[in-house]
C-alpha cells in the first residue's frame, strides 16, 4: 500500500486520553502519525489485526504503546484509542465499536475500562458533595436502586445511549458511577444520561439533546466511512490539529473541536438575521470565531475585508482577534475586520465629520454632569441617573430631535411613567444639557453612537436609490448618483458577526444593520440576555433586525462543573429575561457534563479579614498558575486594596483594567464587570455584602420607582451570575457583615465554612 494518500484521524475520545499520557509519549505519537501516513505497512509500525475483529488494528507507537485503530477504508484510518502494550491484547472481546443510529457518528467504547473504573473501582470513591435543596438532580435513594430503571432499553437507545452500554446503564446505582461512566462513554451517551438523571422529561431530552445532533437522512450502520464525516463523529486529520490535541490540555480544544450542535450553527445558510442564545461555557464565542471563518470560505478571492466581527469592548474585541489568528492564520485575519462597535462608531463619525475632536466622556462623568447641572438651576426634584437614562435610551436611543417628537416618543420599559408637563421640564433639561457638553467641547458614547446610526441609515438610503434608479434604467449605473461622494458607495460589510450582542445600545444595532445589505446571511448574533451587564435592553425587530425563526440556543456548557452551575443559577433567581425580540429567554436544560467540588461559602466579620483569608487560600493552593487564579469584587478601590494585601504576602496581583490585566503573570483582580468573557480554573467573588451587592443606592429606589429597582436588582443578579460563572474547576464566595440577598439560597444549602 502506498501511502502518499493515506488518511489518519484521531477521535476525540482518544485525544483526551492522550492529554494524560507522559510527554514523551505524545512526541512518539506526532512521530507515528507522519510514519503511518507515509507508509502505514512499514515493518517497524508492526500493523496487524486483532483477532476476533474485521476493523479494529494495532500499530507500534513506541516499544511501550501501541495505537488501535479502525479501518474506514483502503486509505482512510481513525485512532480510537492508545495503550499500553500489555493492555491491548487481554480483553480483545471488550472492545467495542459502531455507528450511532441516531447520530451516525463513530462510538468506540472500551467496556473492560469501564467495568474496572466505574462498576468495581479499585478504591472507594468519595461522594461529590451536592446541594440537598432544589438540586438539578432527584436526590440519591438511600437503597441501591438502579437509576434508570424507569427507561426501557429501547427509550435510551432512541435518545442515542450507546448499545454497548446498555448492561452497565442498567447496573448504575450512584452519581458517582454515572459521572464515572460519563468520562468513558461517548458525548451523547453522557448527556442524555446526565439530563434524565438531573430530572428531565424523556419528551424533553428527546429534543433538547437527541433531536440537536440526529442526522438528517436514514444512517447505515455498516458505513463507517460515511459515519466519519459526519458532525458527530469529531476528529482531528490536520497535523496543527493533531498538535493541538496533544499540547492543548483542554484550553486549546475550541480551535479543533465543534460540537455536532455548534457545527450545525456554524455552518447553516440562514435566510437573514440569525441569533444563537446559551449559557455561560456552551461556546457562543466559538461558534461566533467559527462562523466568522466559514463566511471568509465562502467569498471569492481579493483583498477586502467584507466580514466584520464586532462586541462591545476593547478588551474582548482584543481577545476574539487573538483566537481567530489561532484558529485560521494571517489569511483568515486579512479577510476580517475586528472592532469593538463604539471604536467602529467613532471612526464612522470621524470620517464623516472630520473636524469633530471632541473630547469623549463615560456614563459616569455624564451622570456627574447632570448633576453639576441640576446644582446650578437649583432643581432637586430630579435624579441625575433617571435623567441620564432618559436622555440615552428615549431621546438619543430613538432619535428624538424636537420637543413634539418626545412628547410622542415610546418609554417602554422605563418604568417610572411622566406626564406631559414632566416630559416638558425633561426635554428643557435635555437641551440644557447637551448645550452644556457643547460649551465644554464634550461628547458621550451614547451620542457618537446615535450620530454613527444617523450617517450609516442615511448612506444604506443612498444606495438604495441608487440601486432602485439601476432597476428603474433596466440595469446601467447613474454615474453622477453613484459617485456622489468621490467613491462609489456600496454597503461597508458583507456579512457581520456580533458576539456579547445583549450589551450592545440600540443605536449600535441601528449602525450595524444598515452597514449590511438585507441579505443572506448578513447578520449572526450571539449572546445571552441572561449576562447583561449594561442597561442596554432592546427589541431588534423594532430596529430592522428580524431574527423571528432563525434563533437557536446552546445548552451543554463545556467551562462550568455542575455544581457551580447549580450554584450560579440560584443567584439568578426566579428572574425573567427578554430574548433580544420581545419574548422571554430561559435557561431550560442548561447543563454540563463536567464534575467537581460544590462552591464554598465564606462568612468574615470585615473586609480587612476577608483580604487575609483570600491571601491564605491562595496560599494553600500551591503550584496553580497564579494566572489561572481570579478574584472579583465590587469596586475598583477593593480590588486595589485586595491586590495590596496579596503583595503583603508574597502574592504577585494584576488589576484589569479596560485593555486587560496589566501585566503578564498574577492572580487577576478587578471589578465584576472586568471579567466579561474570560475563564480561570479558581474563581475567588469576594466582598458579595449588602450594599455592596447590589449597591445600597438600588436598594433604595424600591419604594421610589419600583420598576427602576426591579431592572438594576436584575442586572446586579446578572452581573453576580457573570462572575460565578468563570470558574472552572472552583468557586470560592466571600462576604462581611450581612451577606448579598442573593446569596440567601446558597447559604440555606450551603453552610458558610469556618473562618
Amino acid at each position: 500500500m502506498t501511502g502518499k494518500n493515506v488518511t489518519l484521524r484521531l477521535l476525540d475520545k482518544a485525544d483526551r486520553e492522550i492529554l494524560k499520557l507522559p510527554r514523551p509519549v505524545k512526541g512518539a505519537i506526532y512521530d507515528f502519525q507522519h510514519k503511518f501516513k507515509t507508509n502505514p505497512d512499514s515493518a517497524g509500525l508492526r500493523l496487524k489485526q486483532l483477532q476476533g475483529h474485521d476493523k479494529l488494528y494495532s500499530a507500534r507507537i513506541n516499544d511501550e504503546y501501541r495505537a488501535l485503530l479502525l479501518r474506514l477504508a483502503d486509505d482512510d484510518w481513525l485512532i480510537v484509542s492508545v495503550k499500553h502494550r500489555k493492555d491491548v491484547y487481554a480483553h480483545l472481546d471488550r472492545l467495542t465499536y459502531s455507528v450511532n443510529r441516531v447520530t451516525g457518528g463513530i462510538e468506540y467504547v472500551d467496556l473492560q475500562v469501564v467495568q474496572e473504573e466505574v462498576l468495581s473501582p479499585p478504591a472507594p470513591q468519595t461522594a461529590t458533595p451536592s446541594l440537598p435543596t432544589e438540586p438539578l438532580h432527584p436526590a440519591e435513594p438511600a437503597a441501591a436502586q438502579p437509576l434508570f430503571e424507569k427507561w426501557s432499553e429501547q427509550q435510551l437507545t432512541d435518545l442515542g445511549v450507546a448499545p454497548s452500554l446498555i448492561p452497565v446503564v442498567a447496573a448504575l446505582t450512584t452519581e458517582d458511577q454515572l459521572l464515572g461512566l460519563v468520562e468513558y462513554a461517548p458525548q451523547l451517551t453522557g448527556e442524555v444520561l446526565l439530563a434524565l438523571y438531573d430530572g428531565k422529561a424523556y419528551d424533553d431530552v428527546l429534543e433538547q439533546v437527541t433531536a440537536p445532533v440526529a442526522a438528517p437522512e436514514p444512517v447505515d450502520t455498516e458505513d463507517f466511512r460515511a459515519a466519519v464525516e459526519r458532525p458527530a463523529t469529531i476528529v482531528t486529520t490536520t497535523d496543527d490539529a493533531l498538535r493541538e490535541a496533544l499540547e492543548g490540555e483542554d484550553f486549546g480544544r475550541w480551535k479543533v473541536f465543534l460540537h455536532p450542535t455548534q457545527a450545525k450553527l456554524v455552518t447553516r445558510d440562514y435566510s437573514g438575521p440569525a441569533r444563537v442564545g446559551g449559557g455561560p461555557g456552551t461556546g457562543k464565542t466559538i461558534v461566533a470565531l467559527h462562523r466568522v471563518k466559514h463566511l471568509v470560505e465562502q467569498l471569492p478571492a481579493d483583498r477586502t475585508k467584507p466580514v466584520l466581527l464586532t462586541t462591545y469592548n476593547k478588551n474582548l474585541a482584543a481577545d476574539l482577534r487573538s483566537r481567530l489568528l489561532a484558529l485560521g492564520g494571517e489569511p483568515l485575519l486579512s479577510r476580517v475586520e475586528i472592532s469593538h462597535v463604539d471604536q467602529l462608531a467613532l471612526r464612522t463619525v470621524r470620517e464623516a465629520e472630520p473636524g469633530n475632536r471632541k473630547r469623549i466622556i463615560d456614563e459616569a462623568q455624564a451622570v456627574r454632569e447632570w448633576r453639576s447641572l441640576l446644582d446650578e438651576l437649583g432643581e432637586d426634584g430630579w435624579d441625575a441617573e433617571f435623567l441620564n437614562d432618559e436622555w440615552t435610551q428615549v431621546i438619543l436611543g430613538q432619535a428624538v430631535t424636537s420637543r413634539t417628537d418626545y412628547f410622542r416618543a415610546r418609554r417602554a420599559g422605563r418604568g417610572r411613567t411622566v406626564s406631559r408637563s414632566e416630559r416638558a421640564e425633561i426635554w428643557q433639561l435635555a437641551e440644557r444639557f447637551t448645550q452644556r457638553l457643547d460649551r465644554l467641547e464634550v461628547q458621550t458614547w451614547d451620542q457618537i453612537a446615535e450620530r454613527a446610526a444617523q450617517l450609516e441609515t442615511e448612506r444604506a438610503r443612498r444606495i438604495q436609490a441608487i440601486d432602485r434608479q439601476r432597476e428603474e434604467a433596466g440595469g446601467l449605473d447613474n454615474i453622477h448618483m453613484a459617485d456622489g461622494s468621490g467613491g462609489w458607495l456600496r454597503y461597508r460589510y458583507r456579512h457581520i458577526v456580533v458576539d456579547e450582542a445583549q450589551d450592545l445600545r440600540p443605536a449600535h444595532w441601528k449602525m450595524l444593520r444598515a452597514m449590511t445589505a438585507p441579505d443572506r446571511n448578513d447578520l449572526f448574533l450571539v449572546g445571552d440576555t441572561h449576562q447583561r451587564i449594561y442597561k442596554n435592553q432592546v427589541t431588534l425587530g423594532s430596529l430592522g433586525i428580524n431574527i423571528r425563526g432563525r434563533s437557536s440556543k446552546l445548552s451543554l456548557s463545556y467551562r462550568t462543573t455542575r455544581q457551580i452551575l447549580r450554584s450560579a443559577l440560584n443567584v439568578l433567581g426566579e428572574e425573567t429575561y427578554d430574548d433580544l425580540d420581545g419574548s422571554t429567554e430561559t435557561l431550560a436544560g442548561y447543563r454540563s457534563v463536567l464534575s467537581g467540588a460544590v462552591p464554598d461559602l465564606h462568612r468574615l466579620n470585615d473586609w480587612e479579614d476577608e483580604r487575609e483569608a483570600i491571601a491564605a487560600l491562595i496560599e494553600s493552593w500551591g503550584d496553580v498558575p497564579h494566572e489561572q487564579i481570579a478574584i472579583a469584587v465590587p469596586t475598583n478601590q477593593m480590588a486595589s486594596e485586595a491586590a495590596n494585601t496579596l503583595a503583603q504576602h508574597g502574592i504577585r496581583a494584576l488589576e484589569i483594567g479596560p485593555d486587560g490585566p496589566r501585566g503578564d503573570s498574577g492572580v487577576h483582580i478587578g471589578t465584576m464587570f472586568r471579567f466579561k468573557g474570560l475563564e480561570y480554573q479558581r474563581m475567588i467573588i469576594a466582598g458579595v455584602t449588602d450594599g455592596l451587592v447590589p449597591r445600597a443606592s438600588v436598594q433604595q429606589r424600591r419604594t421610589t420607582d419600583p420598576a427602576r429597582y426591579r431592572t438594576e436588582m436584575q442586572r446586579a443578579r446578572s452581573l453576580l451570575f457573570v462572575a460565578a460563572t468563570r470558574a472552572r474547576d472552583s468557586l470560592d464566595v466571600f462576604w462581611h457583615g450581612e451577606p448579598s440577598p442573593f446569596l440567601k439560597e446558597l447559604i440555606k444549602v450551603r453552610p458558610p465554612v469556618a473562618a
